[in-house]
């Protein structure tokens, strides 16, 4: 009888499996699962943090965006380019008149736009 009063001592119960277990155990070797809190652990808080974001980033595109198609834009810096007849499209009237000053910034600004409106999108978006 005092081996089992022994055993009693050393040895407790698993509460989800009811296998027996050491005294000191803190997850149960039979099932896996905590059978006790770790020492300190009940001080702390419990904090549950939920993060979920619904953003749908589109880029380039706000409320004050408008729409401009490429193919448009394409064909006015070709033909109009010297004068700023993209420019005037996309709604930059002060590029534009420079534009008309300048004559295209001097053919280079006609050429860099020809090739930036080339790599953007259709349609594409100005601010």
């Amino acid at each position: 009888m005092e081996t089992g009063s022994a055993n009693q001592k050393t040895e407790k119960f698993c509460r989800h499996c009811g296998e027996k277990i050491a005294i000191d155990a803190v997850i149960c070797t039979a099932c896996g699962r905590q059978v006790e809190e770790l020492k300190g652990e009940a001080d702390k808080p419990n904090i549950v943090i939920n993060n979920s974001n619904n953003n749908q980033n589109i880029a380039g595109v706000g409320p004050m965006a408008r729409p401009r198609n490429k193919w448009v834009a394409f064909a006015l810096c070709l033909f109009l380019g010297v004068v700023g007849g993209h420019k005037f499209y996309e709604g930059k009237a002060g590029m534009g008149i420079l534009y008309i000053f300048t004559l295209g910034l001097f053919g280079i600004g006609v050429l860099v736009d020809l090739i930036t409106i080339l790599t953007k999108p259709n349609p594409y978006y100005v601010f």
